[in-house]
């Protein structure tokens, strides 16, 4: 209510309208309004440019070790300062830069981070059909290496930005585009960097988008979007044996060599305890409903199911769901003599070892110690940390909840079997989620990190696409709180 000149009473068309049910109404206004702009975006001409940009971008070779990832970051922030956003570039160590890069908001919301990896894993050029570095163009996909992981999400997150900036698709969160170096081996030079001295330029998010969860389409045509929103936590380890050296014409009863066999040996026979945790529970009970009459009761109670051994069996013969109730221990880097006539001092193994959430590494170790029961081998950590997860319920599923229904597809929250950077942020109190708007099938997923790599270009113009509409609806979603890491 308030008074006009003459004092009389005036009908203001917020009478009786809250300050909450107010700001929603006004939140709404400006969600139509950013949904009429995008309507006007030729997408066609999106798919080209974005194709073009995502080519280009593979070309620039950031196989990690050792990364170069300078070269990617300059090539980004090129593209940024063209279409006039402010970008900038955060070298920690000469060679391995991130790039970040801004469109501001209102400020009604806190900040939305983009997150990417600029770097790749190695390809091997002789067994891919093309350059696994040319960003070949054939019947509408885009090959090479960091197609799905991660230059293929970095091009739709940038082509994001780029066409909030040129279309004035103005919403009340900063949008910011974070890529960082470093990822495929643990991220210490990238987002860690960034998280632990530079976590000041983001201004405060509320939440961060990576890496991880998809549109999975299943075999009937069905999609899933799959949400992660928690993922196992790597614990890599390095055995070294030792034993004495010598010639190999004259071999000791022990050697090195033979100690550090018989450890991984032991180590292969091992099998680490069935555990359904709460997160795994809930994902296989969303999944239940799309599974076939027997399936559907079985994986809407896992932890029952899984005390049946005919089910145990069988599910356990799929890798993915058997890493997901279980940790896992997969030698992955041999080393020992670098002649075959000379017995080496000292040979090592690397494992790659995923634990489950809430596990502790500690005893974990402490179990691989007694399982190789070898005093002879030493167990080093290469890399470790706790595992965080983010909320099943917040703003972000929400709005993934809404995209998803304008597409007829269904959502489950996921944990993933990989690590991502997310944990770097979580640890900071950002919720973090997994999620790339991209279609895949599982022969398109098997191609991440392995041969023939690559992505379709309507995924580049559609999942950009998602994404535009994803923030839109982000908006309408309830603020949450900042949590205490």
């Amino acid at each position: 209510m308030m008074l006009s000149d003459a004092g009389k009473t005036s009908m203001s068309p917020w009478r009786g309208v809250t300050g909450a049910s107010a700001a929603l109404a006004v939140a709404a206004l400006c969600s139509i309004a950013v949904r009429a702009r995008a309507a006007d975006i030729d997408w066609v001409a999106v798919e080209q440019q974005a194709t073009e940009f995502l080519r280009s971008y593979i070309q620039i070779d950031t196989s990690n070790p050792p990364g170069n990832e300078t070269a990617a970051a300059t090539f980004l922030a090129a593209r940024f300062h063209r279409a006039g956003i402010v970008a900038e570039t955060f070298e920690p160590v000469p060679g391995r830069a991130s790039v970040l890069a801004r469109v501001r908001g209102s400020g009604g919301l806190r900040p939305v981070v983009l997150l990417n990896h600029l770097d790749v894993v190695p390809a091997q050029q002789a067994e891919w059909e093309t350059p696994p570095f040319s960003g070949t163009l054939r019947d509408g996909f885009v090959y090479g290496r960091g197609a799905l992981d991660c230059k293929g999400p970095g091009t739709v997150e940038a082509m994001t930005l780029l066409l909030l900036k040129r279309h004035q698709l103005k919403l009340k969160r900063d949008v910011i585009f974070l890529g960082t170096a470093d990822e495929e081996t643990g991220g210490r030079l990238g987002a860690g960097w960034m998280a632990a001295e530079h976590l000041a330029e983001l201004g405060n998010p509320e939440f961060v988008l990576t890496e991880g969860g998809n549109i999975h389409v299943l075999a009937d045509g069905a999609r899933v979007y799959e949400l992660a929103a928690a993922e196992k936590t790597p614990c890599w380890l390095k055995l070294e044996a030792t034993g004495a050296s010598g010639h190999g014409s004259a071999p000791a009863p022990e050697t090195a060599v033979t100690r550090l066999l018989r450890a991984l040996e032991h180590l292969r026979t091992y099998e680490p305890p069935i555990r359904v945790t709460p997160e795994v529970q809930t994902f296989y009970a969303q999944l239940a409903p799309l599974q076939t009459d027997e399936r559907r009761a079985r994986y809407g109670d896992l932890r029952a199911a899984l005390a049946d051994p005919d089910f145990r069996h069988a599910f356990l013969q799929n890798p993915h769901d058997a890493a997901l109730v279980r940790n896992t221990l997969t030698p992955t880097v041999l080393t020992g003599s670098t002649k075959t006539n000379v017995i080496p001092a000292s040979a090592s193994a690397e494992l790659d070892c995923r634990l489950l959430p809430g596990e502790n590494a500690e005893e974990f170790i402490r179990t691989v110690r007694a399982t190789i029961a070898d005093p002879g081998v030493a167990v080093h950590v290469l890399l470790n940390y706790p595992a965080v997860a983010s909320s099943g319920d917040s703003a972000v599923t929400t709005a993934i909840g809404k995209l998803a229904a304008q597409e007829g597809a269904s959502v489950v929250t996921t944990v993933l079997t990989g690590f991502t950077d997310s944990h770097f942020f979580r640890e900071h109190g950002i919720a973090s989620y997994g999620f790339v708007p991209f279609e895949l099938t599982d022969d398109e997923t098997r191609r991440e990190h392995g041969v023939n790599e690559r992505l379709s270009v309507r995924n580049l113009r559609d999942g950009t696409r998602r994404l535009v509409e994803l923030l839109r609806l982000l908006e309408e979603a309830p603020v949450t709180e900042r949590t205490t890491p």
